[in-house]
């Protein structure tokens, strides 16, 4: 038994939510044994495709290495801090591109809000179909830009880790004690801003 099995980890919510947004957290603790499947990618990317943007430009760009792959480590290696300690036994990490010019050079000034939409469509797909996301945003850009041939106009946003939940006393002594304190989120109050 994981310390993660004996800790709840669903969301305390002050209004009715989906399962998936209840159940949504962001474990360092993979299973180092899991393996995402190529429908289980697919079906991932899909719901990124479906998510809205400004124009229907669609400016995302993913590139996706299961652990394994040369392109995994690639993306392992200019990972930093605590996320290189943790991330290699996630099944597989997406880095996120923005698109945010084009080829000719024209802007897309809502290309990163786009795009973190369809991270969040694919976070939220993850989580229904049993998969748990973490999003990282330590990560050397320049060095995986090159490695992947990155034209401009094409910038990584953040990394994200995908796999199954594993066993929390795997992990170093303070990303532990972060893997199980209580979930916490600031009131909506605090969230909303009024008019004077």
């Amino acid at each position: 038994m994981t310390l993660i099995e004996t800790t709840t980890r669903r969301a305390d919510t002050d209004a009715p939510l989906i399962a998936p947004l209840i159940e949504r957290w962001s474990p360092r603790a993979y299973d180092p044994a899991a393996e995402l499947s190529e429908q289980d990618a697919r079906t991932l990317l899909e719901a990124a495709r479906w998510a809205p943007s400004a124009n229907n430009l669609q400016p995302w760009r993913f590139i996706l290495a299961r652990r394994g792959d040369p392109a995994f480590t690639t993306i392992h290696d200019a990972l930093m801090g605590f996320n290189q300690a943790w991330a290699d036994s996630a099944a597989a990490l997406v880095v996120n591109v923005a698109e945010v010019a084009d080829d000719a050079g024209t802007p897309r000034p809502w290309a990163k809000y786009d795009l973190g939409q369809a991270v969040a469509h694919m976070t939220v797909q993850a989580q229904h179909d049993g998969l748990h996301t973490h999003q990282m945003g330590g990560f050397d850009g320049a060095r995986l830009a090159e490695a992947f041939g990155l034209r401009d106009g094409l910038e990584i946003v953040s990394i994200t880790a995908v796999g199954k939940v594993g066993d929390a006393s795997a992990l170093p002594e303070p990303l532990r004690e972060r893997e199980v304190a209580p979930r916490s989120r600031k009131p909506i109050d605090e969230l909303l801003i009024t008019a004077a």
